[in-house]
C-alpha cells in the first residue's frame, strides 16, 4: 500500500538564525550570515570569510558530558531534531518506536574533531587521544545519536552524496514512509566544516569566492559577477508522516511531499556534465513522481551555489525541463544569504520550501546585480514576492555527478 507523506514539523540552525521564524524573517527581509571567519585563524588564506552559526550554544540543548563527546556537527543536529518535534508537536516518547526513524546526514562529518586530534597526535602522541575520537569524527553519528535520544528504532542511515546529501536523505526518508516501512521520519542535513582543512581544502580547489572586502555581497548566484560559492555550517531538518498518522494526531501539516527525484551525470568528480541532463532528469523525476507536469511547479528553489558552472547548467536543464514556462516560474537560490551549507544544504533548503509554500512567499536572491546571458531566467532579484505557491521543487547537487530533487506541494485534503 502507498502512502500520502506530508511535512509535520521543521528544525533548523543556519547562519542568518536559529529556529524557523528567526531564519524565515532573515530570509524575507533579504539578510545575509555570510562574514569574517571567527572560530578559527583564517588570515593566511586566500579566502577570509564564511556563514557562522553565531546564535547557538550546545549548552541550550545539551548537557556538558555529551557536548565534550559529540562533533559540531552533531551538536546541530542533535540540536535541529529537538526544534523540529517541538514544532510538530510531537510526544516522542508516546511513538511506536519500531516505526519512526531517522535520516539525518553530513557531507563531510567530524571534520573539526579530525583536525584537532591529528594535533594531539602530532604533539602529544597517541595516549593522548580521545576514546571518543571515532564516534565524533564518523557522519553517521548525527542519526545515530538522534535514535538515541528521542529513542526511534525504526530505520536509521545515513546517506553521504557531498551537496546533495540533505535531499538524498529527506528523498530516502519519504520513500520509507509512502511504502508503509516508517509512520514518522526525522530526515534532512547537518555539517560544520569551517575549519582551517575544510577552507583550505575548497580555495585549493578554487572553487570560493574571495570577495574579502564584502564578505555580505560574496554568495550572489546567477549573477555574472560571480566568483566561486561562500561556505556555511548548520542543519535542516523535517518531520515526515504519514498522512493516516498526522490526522490521527491533529498535527499541522505545511506541505505534501510527494516526488523524489535521483540520478547520476557519469561525467566529472567536480563539474556537472555541461548538457544538464542529470539535473534535469532529477526534476523531472520528482515531478512525475508527484502527478504533476512541469507547468505545474510554481517555484524552485535553485541548487544555485554561486559558481560559473553550477549556476550556467542549473539554468539549462531548468529551460530544457520547463521550456516556455522556464521563464514564468519563481526561482531563487537562498544560497545568497546563507551560504553553501554543504551537507547541509539540502535540509536547510527542503525547510525553505516548506515555509515558501505554507506562507505564499518566494524569498530573493540576494546580491543579483548584473545579468549573465547564460542564466537569463526569473530569480526573484533582491526582494521577496508573495505569491500562492501550489507546488514547488528544492534542487541539490553534489560532487562526483550525484543529483537529488524533492517536490512539495500544498496540501489538499
Amino acid at each position: 500500500m502507498s502512502h500520502r507523506v506530508v511535512l509535520t514539523g521543521v528544525g533548523v540552525i543556519s547562519p542568518v538564525g536559529t529556529g524557523k521564524d528567526v531564519f524565515w524573517d532573515a530570509l524575507k527581509s533579504g539578510r545575509s550570515g555570510i562574514g569574517p571567519i571567527t572560530r578559527f585563524d583564517a588570515s593566511l588564506f586566500s579566502t577570509r570569510f564564511a556563514g557562522e552559526v553565531n546564535d547557538f550554544d550546545p549548552s541550550d540543548y545539551l548537557d556538558h558530558k555529551e557536548t565534550r563527546r559529540m562533533d559540531r556537527f552533531c551538536h546541530f543536529a542533535v540540536a535541529a531534531a529537538g526544534l523540529a518535534f517541538a514544532d510538530a508537536g510531537m510526544d516522542t516518547a508516546a511513538l511506536d518506536a519500531e516505526r519512526a526513524g531517522a535520516v539525518v546526514s553530513s557531507g563531510i562529518g567530524g571534520l573539526e574533531t579530525m583536525e584537532t586530534q591529528q594535533r594531539i597526535l602530532d604533539n602529544q602522541g597517541p595516549r593522548r587521544l580521545s576514546p571518543f575520537l571515532v564516534p565524533m569524527m564518523i557522519v553517521n553519528m548525527a542519526a545515530g545519536h538522534i535514535s538515541i535520544r528521542y529513542g526511534l528504532k525504526g530505520p536509521n542511515e545515513c546517506i553521504v552524496t557531498a551537496c546533495a546529501t540533505g535531499t538524498h536523505s529527506i528523498g530516502e526518508a519519504f520513500r520509507m514512509v509512502k511504502a508503509g516501512l516508517a509512520d514518522v521520519m526525522i530526515a534532512g542535513g547537518s555539517e560544520a566544516p569551517i575549519t582551517g582543512l575544510g577552507l583550505g581544502g575548497f580555495a585549493a580547489a578554487k572553487t570560493l569566492s574571495t570577495r574579502n572586502d564584502e564578505p555580505e555581497r560574496a554568495s550572489r548566484p546567477f549573477d555574472a559577477e560571480r566568483d566561486g560559492f561562500v561556505m556555511g555550517e548548520g542543519c535542516g531538518v523535517v518531520i515526515m508522516e504519514s498522512l493516516e498518522h498526522a490526522q490521527a494526531r491533529g498535527a499541522h501539516i505545511y506541505a505534501e511531499i510527494a516526488g523524489f527525484g535521483a540520478t547520476a551525470d557519469a561525467y566529472h568528480m567536480t563539474t556537472p556534465d555541461e548538457n544538464g541532463r542529470g539535473a534535469m532528469r532529477a526534476m523531472a523525476q520528482a515531478i512525475e513522481e508527484a502527478g504533476l507536469a512541469p507547468s505545474d511547479i510554481d517555484y524552485i528553489n535553485a541548487h544555485g551555489t554561486s559558481t560559473a558552472y553550477n549556476d550556467k547548467i542549473e539554468s539549462l536543464a531548468i529551460r530544457e525541463l520547463f521550456g516556455k514556462h522556464a521563464y514564468d516560474v519563481a526561482i531563487s537560490s537562498t544560497k545568497s544569504m546563507t551560504g553553501h551549507l554543504l551537507g547541509a544544504a539540502g535540509g536547510v533548503e527542503a525547510v525553505v520550501l516548506a515555509l515558501a509554500i505554507e506562507r505564499g512567499l518566494v524569498p530573493p536572491t540576494i546580491n543579483y546585480a548584473t545579468p549573465d546571458p547564460e542564466c537569463d531566467l526569473n530569480y526573484t532579484p533582491n526582494k521577496a514576492v508573495e505569491m500562492r505557491i501550489n507546488a514547488g521543487i528544492s534542487n541539490s547537487f553534489g560532487f562526483g555527478g550525484q543529483n537529488a530533487v524533492i517536490c512539495l506541494k500544498a496540501f489538499n485534503d
